[in-house]
């Protein structure tokens, strides 16, 4: 049996905030946070390379979104 803190930690690490953008992959489910509500969700399309740019493929029936550093954003893996 895993000790009751290797559990939880291992949870907030993947539920932290992501703030380098960079370090995200094509396909990755992650979850767009703006003053603490999930405003989107879906995967990673692509990231520009300065990592100040996300394209998010929604998980609902819409068109792709993008989303900018700049507007306070953050994002985490869902």
């Amino acid at each position: 049996m895993k000790a009751r803190g290797a559990v939880l930690s291992r949870r907030n690490a993947h539920s932290a905030v992501i703030s380098d953008w960079r370090g995200l992959q094509a396909g990755e489910r992650v979850e767009i946070i703006k003053q603490a509500h999930v405003v989107a969700t879906g995967e990673v399309e692509e990231v520009s390379q300065s990592g100040n740019v996300l394209w998010l493929v929604p998980a609902g029936p819409s068109e792709k979104q993008l989303f900018l550093k700049s507007d306070g954003v953050q994002v985490r893996r869902a």
